[in-house]
């Protein structure tokens, strides 16, 4: 049985490897952040990163829900697909980790500098200017586990059937 010819049900094999985990980290700049709501429902917003040393880091106002959130369960899940990049095929991670939020200068005059070269490159002075508010704060958040990856380059037809072999017949 092959995958993505016979088999559409177990895609463990389909798991992003660690280069391709580096290729997609390196590739995107924006995450789905999930977190709890204080009603108990899971939740999400996008959100822009950087992602360095093995660690994510992203921004907000403090009194944004993600961030109150964070405040009170750091257990949040970040996931970062290939949407927008010119990475092939369809590729996502599901990153488990636990937040800090950050309210430091020392982390402030490092990060904002950073954050702004790397998503706006052009003119990072204007941005980091605006990223430098009051009551802005950073959120660190350190990986656990990936909780879910797929990448379907590694199936025939890049995951929607077709492609390297013949479909069977089921019955």
């Amino acid at each position: 049985m092959a995958v993505g010819i016979d088999d559409n049900e177990d895609l463990t094999s389909l798991r992003v490897d660690a280069r391709t985990q580096e290729r997609l980290l390196d590739a995107q700049r924006e995450c789905t952040f999930a977190f709890t709501t204080e009603e108990g429902w899971p939740a999400g917003v996008v959100m822009s990163y950087l992602y360095r040393d093995g660690t994510f880091w992203l921004t907000a106002a403090s009194g944004r829900a993600h961030v109150r959130a964070a405040r009170r369960d750091p257990r949040v899940t970040l996931v970062v697909s290939n949407a927008g990049t010119d990475l092939a095929g369809r590729r996502m991670l599901a990153v488990r980790g636990r937040v800090t939020v950050r309210t430091d200068e020392e982390t402030k005059r490092w990060f904002y500098p950073a954050f702004a070269h790397h998503h706006a490159p052009n003119d990072p002075d204007a941005f980091e200017q605006l990223l430098d508010s009051p009551n802005r704060v950073v959120l660190e958040v350190r990986p656990v586990r990936i909780a879910v990856s797929h990448d379907s380059t590694k199936m025939p037809g890049d995951g929607r059937g077709g492609g390297a072999g013949t479909r069977s017949t089921r019955k």
